[in-house]
């Protein structure tokens, strides 16, 4: 015979234990800070010991507290699991959340592909430069940036992030054709507040004074710097997997062979314990496809 506490005091604690604040809890939960503080105290005397800690206006977990919120948080997400793959058929609806960089340079020119794949499930997709909080969103994938190891979360490394000077074929022929790296420091950038510039420059050799490079007009993804630069606003620093078709066409110069990294990727991720639910897995495969053929880390 199971010796289980009252569940929603259960419930409540996890909560109160995963933020270590009583009022974010009340907040996830629809219930009142006075009812968080109820639950947590009838399961303190139901054990005999406390969980938490008062000290003024915060909460702090007790040794014993963190110990049983650990194991309680990977049952409620093995509960959460249990019934994800019905949830999801259920749904029918994936909701994606990537960069807007990746959206408009990649992704938006196939995601129709897996929609005609999969007529019986609808697509959301969510564009914004932040990380995605899995426990706030309504989130079942995310394509983020970064260097990985987030905790708790599968990922799948899509392609590694490098860039290098563009320019529109207009922009480098009003500079005779040619352009040097020490040049850069003269012309027009694009977003030249962007570390990868500083990075790129020394790189190459190149001495880069202290401050800010030359002002330029600041843009706040890759997807726009980039129509920027077929737009002869100036040299931008991008990354050439994003670019290939500009580049082939001839809207895109790529100036020099020099690429560089400060070791990012973009990379595919969801809640470890979601990552084998049917329509998680359906587009985790799908995208990986599509990836591998573009040749993205070859």
């Amino acid at each position: 015979m199971r010796r289980i506490p009252p569940l929603a005091a259960v419930r409540v604690f996890e909560a109160a234990a995963r933020h270590e604040n009583f009022t974010a809890a009340a907040e996830e939960l629809g219930m009142t800070q006075a009812a968080v503080s109820y639950q947590i105290r009838v399961l303190e005397e139901r054990l005999g010991q406390p969980l938490f800690r008062r000290e003024r206006r915060r909460v702090l977990l007790t040794d014993a507290g963190r110990r049983a919120a650990h194991q309680l948080t990977r049952a409620f997400d093995a509960i959460d699991a249990a019934f994800a793959g019905i949830r999801a058929e259920d749904e029918g609806l994936l909701t994606l959340s990537t960069s807007n960089t990746f959206a408009n340079t990649w992704l938006v020119w196939r995601l129709g592909a897996f929609q005609m794949a999969h007529p019986e499930m609808a697509v959301r997709l969510l564009t914004s430069d932040l990380l995605t909080d899995f426990a706030a969103e309504d989130v079942d994938v995310a394509i983020r940036a970064g260097r990985g190891g987030w905790e708790g979360l599968s990922e799948d490394l899509l392609l590694r992030i490098d860039f290098t000077p563009m320019c529109s074929p207009e922009f480098l022929a009003l500079r005779g054709g040619r352009i040097e790296p020490a040049d850069l420091l003269r012309l027009p950038l694009i977003s030249p507040n962007d570390p990868w510039w500083s990075q790129w420059l020394r790189e190459a050799g190149v001495e880069v004074p202290e401050g800010a490079l030359r002002p330029g007009v600041r843009l706040d993804s890759q997807a726009h710097e980039g129509h920027a630069a077929m737009a002869g606003q100036g040299v931008a620093m991008l990354t050439p997997f994003f670019w290939r078709n500009d580049l082939a066409e001839g809207r895109l110069v790529r100036l020099f062979e020099q690429a560089s990294t400060r070791n990012f990727g973009y990379w595919l991720v969801c809640p470890e314990h979601r990552r084998r639910v049917p329509k998680i897995a359906r587009f985790r495969e799908w995208l990986l496809r599509e990836i591998a053929a573009d040749g993205a880390l070859s």
